[in-house]
């Protein structure tokens, strides 16, 4: 994981490693991986829970079972799947970690 995000350029890495710091901070022992370009954070034996997808103007972070949360994000079309785009100044901290804790609680997606 520190790998694929020391290859991250300019801002971008700067909030891929904050992410990683909320999620691993939020959830003790999590697992993570790099899957499809992406890192993802999952709980062994019940599912990955949310990842993060660098694209040009933004840092994509999906919660996989997003419609199980409180209040739920805003972004996404997918049947349970909702994610938010976090550009370079704003990452609300507070309402992640709150999402990261929830997704964490229920079984994710497919095998971490």
């Amino acid at each position: 994981m520190q790998a694929y995000i020391a290859a991250i350029p300019g801002w971008k890495r700067h909030v891929a490693q904050r992410l990683d710091e909320i999620i691993s901070d939020a959830v003790p022992g999590v697992h993570k991986a790099v899957r499809w370009n992406s890192a993802v954070y999952g709980i062994k034996g019940q599912g990955w829970f949310v990842g993060f997808h660098v694209f040009t103007k933004y840092v994509k972070v999906t919660f996989f079972k997003g419609t199980s949360l409180t209040p739920v994000p805003h972004g996404g079309t997918t049947a349970e799947a909702r994610w938010i785009d976090v550009h370079e100044d704003d990452l609300d901290a507070p309402q992640l970690i709150d999402w990261v804790r929830q997704a964490a609680a229920i079984p994710g997606w497919g095998q971490s």
